[in-house]
């Protein structure tokens, strides 16, 4: 069952924030939007999403994510370009997890971009 709130930190339910790009419904306008929806793929366990939403020179054959793990919170901490008219974008964010239930968090700088008209995850930045 989908959480009711969604995991990427808006303050919205999941069916109506994250819940509609992992349906298919729509696509995330901005590179910010993008990230998040990635966050909370990872939450609820949507891998099929995750590699959809991967760039095609970057993407994993397959994705095997870790059951023990419980992506709980995101934090965004900065964003460059990845707007509605931009082509790529940055988006630097902390996530936060429990591991068996021990906390832990994993900071990314990530580059995106605009694959056929979608923002796609083009990888991590070096520093």
């Amino acid at each position: 069952m989908p959480p009711r709130t969604c995991p990427c930190g808006l303050p919205a339910p999941y069916r109506d924030c994250c819940g509609r790009f992992h349906r298919g419904e729509a696509a995330p306008a901005t590179a910010e939007q993008l990230m998040r929806s990635r966050f909370s793929a990872f939450g609820v366990g949507d891998e099929a999403y995750l590699l959809r939403t991967w760039h095609p020179s970057a993407r994993p054959p397959r994705l095997d994510l870790d059951r023990r793990v419980r992506w709980v919170r995101l934090e965004v901490l900065e964003s460059t370009g990845g707007s509605v008219v931009h082509t790529e974008g940055t988006v630097r964010f902390r996530a936060h997890y429990l591991e068996r239930g021990k906390p832990g968090e994993m900071e990314e700088h990530s580059r995106f971009v605009r694959l056929d008209g979608r923002w796609v995850y083009a990888g991590a930045l070096n520093g």
